[in-house]
């Protein structure tokens, strides 16, 4: 490492130099890289909830469709707005009622049945289909020439039109997001850092490790919304405490030597320090890829690569930057914001029992709290009430009970009797208000026009909707009975539509969230194992951080907060890969003070009063970074997210500084009888090593 770090110091302008032309390299590839707002798309591809999406999209030229909301126009401008539409590229069919009645019949003369779900007092429904899927970019782009062409008189529902409007309003803000958390980390390090220059050298080396990390997303292909408004605001709050780290080594190393020799020592020393502890965040990161529901992979490999990124401009970038502005950072240097804490680590340790018992009876109810928290999955109430997409699904629940219209796809040589008894079956069920296929439409009389909308060379297409609402477990259950029914008359039929996808992915976040926790925990188990090289520690620390957990989510608990779905899963591995450094940094301070020290109270002491400002100063970096997002974001997924995390940083702090020194004085004994020495510990992280290599890999197996 010394010989790197001589290099870097010697050619710091060419450093500049380089990373200026990767810089606008970035800048590129991130204007390359795919952005996906539909949510929907990371499930599984083998489901068959997919395999349908699949099915009407080849066969059916259906890969989406929106239900659009005509108020106060005449049959004569919606048949001219049809006609406007059909033109549209992308758009496959639109169907009006006024194709069959034309400008002259009453529409009183259809059943009432399909009458009141396709007309209402003023207002009247159309049909609309896609060729392509619902996120993709040529169907987004009809949605947006619809609202164009049409001057906004018409108003569209459906997945794509929620798509479109997340992407717009996530466009609208992502940049405020940056400024937010980049403003209120600049207040945190001008009152924690020694010099009014270097805050602003270490935001600018980490937002170029950001550019960095958005640039080779290229070789992603896509990345999801969600990723794309966290990724900023994470990876400033994970990786600025590594460039504090430097600089702290570099200012100590320079009352002893020249700049050029500090800062090569301050290379050395940091890369030793941080490399181990940013293991864990990474770990934390890479265990998101263990989920099916592949958002996770996403989030999971940007955000590690992220920190790797960080990592290594930290040691190249931040050194440069400090040595080409040694003059103006030696010139801006006041005074630092630093509390004393001396009287309250001294209460703390000298009532270490105190908060010990605290902890422990705290436990269970945190704990217990913690897995009530209620989750949503309804993806458009995450979104403003204001938007058009979410005004028109709630007009289309409340003037025509239209909530989760579901699609079943059946084989095209399946009887008519057959097709006629099942379609039967499913209007009988509770819930279900309409059923429309090939035979009804005939029965009422309709058009071939819209008789082959229902039908392709194998497939028959039945159209069914439910009065329950999408992620309910009244639609879920309701779902499995249409399931057995559709089954007993075709074994390969499959039930598609909102409805069916959102219940696996119910399914799969159920069982996403556990999987995630426990991988997490034992994945950096491991990791403090090996850097601690003690038996106990690994336990003692990440149930503290559980610990912090459990009272972060149980303050949503208790202030009956309902989460969207993603926000439960993530949380727990970013806020104890992220924040567990936190607890080794005080934990290897204080294990090696007793290597000199017989009191154990007074080594405590003394580690807090040494180590405590650097926590504060990490977690309320990470509380900045975060805490504005989540205010400002109107966007609750993000929004959501930010707020938990923000509030984790401090709860981990809390527990940190107050939890982890009592649990560490009290189980002293047991902490120096467990530590691995030697022989038994090489063979012992040689195993280990071993075992991770052999597992199965947890995330690029997922792209």
């Amino acid at each position: 490492m010394k010989k790197i770090s001589k290099f870097i110091i010697n050619n710091k302008t060419k450093v500049l130099i380089i990373s200026c032309i990767l810089l606008v390299l970035s800048f590129i590839g991130m204007k390359l890289t795919t952005i996906n707002y539909n949510i929907l798309v990371y499930l599984p591809s083998e489901i068959d909830t997919i395999k349908g999406q699949d099915i009407l999209t080849d066969e059916f030229n259906m890969g989406s469709y929106s239900i659009v909301a005509a108020e106060n126009l005449s049959p004569k401008e919606i048949l001219n707005l049809k006609n406007k539409i059909t033109k549209v590229e992308g758009v496959n069919e639109v169907l009006s009622i006024y194709d069959v009645l034309g400008t002259n019949i009453p529409i009183d003369v259809l059943p009432s049945e399909i009458k009141d779900k396709i007309h209402q007092d003023n207002t009247d429904l159309m049909f609309i289909t896609f060729k392509y899927s619902t996120s993709d970019e040529r169907t987004i782009n009809a949605v947006e020439e619809i609202r164009n062409i049409t001057d906004h008189k018409l108003m569209q529902g459906g997945m794509s039109s929620m798509v479109l409007d997340t992407m717009n309003l996530s466009n609208e803000e992502i940049t405020i997001y940056v400024i937010i958390a980049v403003a209120l980390c600049l207040i945190v390090l001008e009152l924690s850092l020694d010099s009014y220059v270097v805050p602003i050298l270490l935001l600018t080396n980490i937002g170029m490790a950001i550019m960095f990390n958005f640039g080779t997303n290229i070789f992603l292909g896509d990345i999801s919304y969600i990723t794309k408004a966290l990724v900023a605001v994470l990876q400033l709050g994970v990786t600025t405490d590594y460039s504090i780290f430097l600089y702290h080594a570099y200012e100590d190393k320079k009352e002893k030597m020249n700049k050029e020799e500090a800062m090569e020592e301050a290379i050395s020393e940091t890369f030793t320090s941080v490399v181990g502890s940013s293991l864990t965040t990474i770990a934390g990161f890479l265990v998101l890829c263990t989920m099916k529901l592949t958002l996770g992979t996403d989030l999971g490999i940007v955000m590690a690569k992220g920190v790797l990124l960080g990592i290594i401009s930290v040691l190249t970038i931040f050194p440069s930057l400090l040595l080409f502005f040694d003059k103006q950072v030696t010139k801006t240097k006041h005074k630092k914001l630093m509390t004393n804490f001396n009287k309250i680590n001294t209460f703390i340790v000298n009532n270490n029992k105190a908060f010990f018992v605290i902890f422990i009876i705290l436990l269970i109810p945190l704990y217990l709290a913690n897995n009530k928290v209620e989750v949503y999955y309804k993806l458009d109430r995450s979104l403003p009430s204001y938007l058009e997409s979410v005004k028109t699904n709630e007009l289309l629940k409340e003037k025509y009970n239209i909530v989760s219209p579901q699609i079943i796809l059946v084989d095209k040589n399946l009887k008519i009797d057959d097709l006629t008894n099942l379609t039967n079956e499913l209007s009988s069920l509770k819930g279900i208000d309409l059923t429309l296929s090939t035979t009804k439409l005939a029965e009422y009389g309709l058009s071939d026009n819209m008789i082959n909308l229902f039908d392709s060379d194998k497939y028959n297409l039945i159209l069914i909707n439910s009065k329950y609402d999408v992620a309910t477990n009244e639609l879920n259950n309701q779902i499995e009975e249409i399931n057995k029914i559709v089954k007993k008359y075709d074994q390969n039929g499959i039930v598609a539509g909102e409805g069916a996808l959102m219940k696996d992915l119910v399914t799969i976040c159920d069982t996403d969230f556990k999987n995630v926790n426990y991988s997490s925990i034992i994945c950096i188990f491991l990791i403090l194992f090996i850097i601690l090289k003690n038996f106990s520690l690994p336990f003692l620390l990440i149930i503290v951080i559980e610990g912090a957990i459990f009272a972060n989510m149980s303050i949503s608990y208790f202030t009956g907060s309902v989460l969207p779905f993603i926000a439960p899963i993530v949380l727990g591995t970013i806020q104890l890969g992220a924040t567990i450094d936190y607890a080794i940094l005080i934990t290897t301070t204080y294990v090696n003070n007793r290597k000199t020290n017989k009191n154990k109270k007074e080594c405590m002491i003394n580690t807090l009063n040494y180590c405590g400002h650097s926590v504060l100063v990490s977690a309320a970096c990470f509380f900045a970074a975060t805490f504005g997002v989540g205010i400002y974001s109107k966007i609750e997924m993000i929004g959501s997210i930010c707020n938990l995390i923000s509030r984790g940083a401090l709860i981990s702090m809390l527990f940190v500084l107050t939890i982890l020194p009592s649990i560490l004085l009290i189980f002293d004994n047991i902490i120096n009888k467990t530590n691995m020495k030697g022989n038994k510990m090489k063979k012992l992280n040689l195993a280990v090593l071993t075992a991770v290599m052999l597992s199965p890999p947890m995330c690029f197996c997922q792209y």
